[in-house]
């Protein structure tokens, strides 16, 4: 194994973005009273009249500082360690994590719920759609590019449950109750952000031997 250099250590943000989205979603839910987990979606949580938008958009904001560092620099030791389809799925991942940083902060929900304000709209229906499809696009073509190589099989098989585990939560958000809306969502949520650090762990091995 070779030494490894700063650029593969910083890899490893991606734990630690992981980590301050555990703290947005438990710290930010331990501020805002009578919220309920299991029907409420994470992003009621820095919604701007919710009682726990400060700490939980602070925490949320490091996640995704963290996030987006992590996958810019799997891009940067992907680069002549993977094949052209796993390489741009990785790409695309790293634009849906840039995607998320930037149009969530930009487009917060109004209000828990749907208020149907412009912002709403933004949030709900356009940068969500792009994330959604940023996300399976580069997980499918992570699955499809590892799989292609013996050494990326690992990663491919990872990936691929990520994509099942996010249509599970996108089913179920539509076809559960509404009382458990928030675990349905959670599915989703939590496989790109689950996804981002075992990316970030890949980057960290420098996918040795995966040319």
């Amino acid at each position: 194994m070779r030494k490894k250099q700063l650029t593969h250590w910083l890899c490893l943000s991606g734990v630690i973005g992981l980590l301050f989205y555990l703290l947005h979603d438990t710290i930010g839910a331990m501020h805002y009273p009578d919220y309920n987990w299991m029907s409420q979606a994470v992003s009621d949580l820095t919604a701007v009249n919710a009682p726990s938008f400060a700490i939980a958009s602070g925490l949320s904001s490091l996640y995704h500082l963290f996030s987006c560092l992590c996958c810019v620099l799997v891009c940067i030791v992907v680069q002549g360690k993977a094949n052209r389809i796993l390489r741009l799925g990785v790409y695309l991942f790293t634009a849906m994590s840039f995607v998320s940083a930037i149009g969530y902060s930009l487009f917060p929900l109004s209000e828990s719920g749907f208020a149907g304000s412009f912002q709403d709209i933004m949030h709900l229906y356009v940068v969500t759609t792009l994330v959604v499809v940023l996300s399976i696009a580069s997980l499918v073509l992570i699955t499809v590019g590892g799989l292609r190589k013996q050494t990326n099989k690992s990663l491919a098989i990872i990936s691929l449950l990520a994509l099942l585990v996010m249509f599970i939560g996108t089913i179920g958000a539509g076809a559960m109750p509404l009382d458990y809306f928030g675990i349905a969502e959670r599915f989703s949520v939590y496989s790109a952000v689950i996804f981002t650090a075992i990316l970030g762990i890949y980057g960290f091995m420098g996918f040795e031997g995966s040319k």
